[in-house]
């Protein structure tokens, strides 16, 4: 089994992934779509892989910010673009530690386009992302960071207003970005009167009201869900990726896309047959079930 695993490599599966992972959400899908925009969700996150020289000279090891010393383990960045109502991850970009989060997710708009909203928190704003993503068609609502300036051009009717955002490399503020902005603030669950502002390309306070594109934020979070499903549930909690080369690693996290995009396949699938919303099916229970299948009766489960 090793043997052959070696023999596969990654790329088989990287390109099987590419292939199937396609949205599967429909208007009548619970939670896919607002206002007749599809919404995905951009986001990152990492993997502990194998404590081995080969590892960690092609992934390196992250420092310890309460010391000099570095991390236990090397580790693999992973961002992903997801379908905020279904759970589905719909492209993926893999690196090592030392790339940035924001280097891969600028990868992504490759699978984004017209009738889209996509959601992200504060750290991916900037002029080159934002346009990357608005010239594949798609709208943005992305969170603001908190010492960015937004100075009021037009005030709406909302509440919200117009401003622009200018590339921090060009002094001259030559060709800005106009923007809507919405400010509110959080309340509840330890956020107590913390001030919260949004950015958007959708322009028209009527047809888009801020106090929706308020609430609709909050969808961004699933992204947050979708990695629990992946690294705690599905690999399991605090177990580092076992294999102790790098295409072996990437292999191992292909598979769990793989495995996952299944799985939450067959979820839509299962919901949609009894008017349920996919969130309301247990990800743990379908995984079991899945194990058990694969256990009694061998082929029955693929992705």
């Amino acid at each position: 089994m090793f043997r052959a695993c070696q023999r596969l490599g990654s790329e088989p599966l990287r390109v099987l992934f590419a292939t199937t992972a396609k949205p599967m959400g429909t208007q009548a899908t619970p939670g896919c779509f607002w206002r007749g925009l599809r919404l995905l969700a951009v986001d990152s996150t990492c993997w502990d892989v194998a404590d081995s020289p080969a590892n960690e000279a092609a992934f390196g090891r992250p420092g310890n910010s309460r010391s000099h010393d570095k991390s236990s383990f090397p580790q693999v960045r992973m961002a992903c673009l997801i379908e905020v109502g279904t759970h589905l991850v719909l492209d993926a970009e893999l690196a090592g530690c030392r790339t940035g989060e924001v280097t891969l997710v600028g990868r992504l708009p490759r699978s984004c386009g017209p009738g889209e909203l996509v959601l992200a928190d504060r750290e991916f704003l900037g002029v080159p992302m934002w346009r990357a993503f608005t010239d594949s068609g798609a709208d943005l609502l992305w969170r603001v960071p908190a010492n960015r300036l937004l100075p009021v051009e037009r005030m709406l009717r909302d509440g919200s207003w117009l401003s622009r955002i200018h590339a921090h490399t060009v002094r001259a503020h030559r060709d800005p970005v106009t923007v809507r902005v919405v400010a509110y603030q959080l309340h509840g669950a330890g956020h107590e009167g913390e001030d919260y502002r949004l950015v958007t390309t959708l322009l028209d306070a009527r047809r888009y009201p801020a106090r929706q594109l308020t609430a609709l934020y909050q969808e961004r979070w699933e992204a947050e869900a979708v990695f629990a499903e992946l690294k705690t549930h599905q690999r399991g909690a605090r177990v580092v990726l076992t294999s102790k080369t790098p295409d072996g690693v990437l292999q191992q996290i292909w598979a769990h896309l793989l495995v996952h995009h299944a799985l939450r396949e067959l979820m839509v699938r299962t919901a949609a047959t009894r008017g349920l919303d996919a969130d309301r099916v247990s990800f743990t229970e379908a995984l079991r079930s899945a194990r058990r299948s694969v256990t009694v009766t061998p082929g029955s489960f693929s992705p």
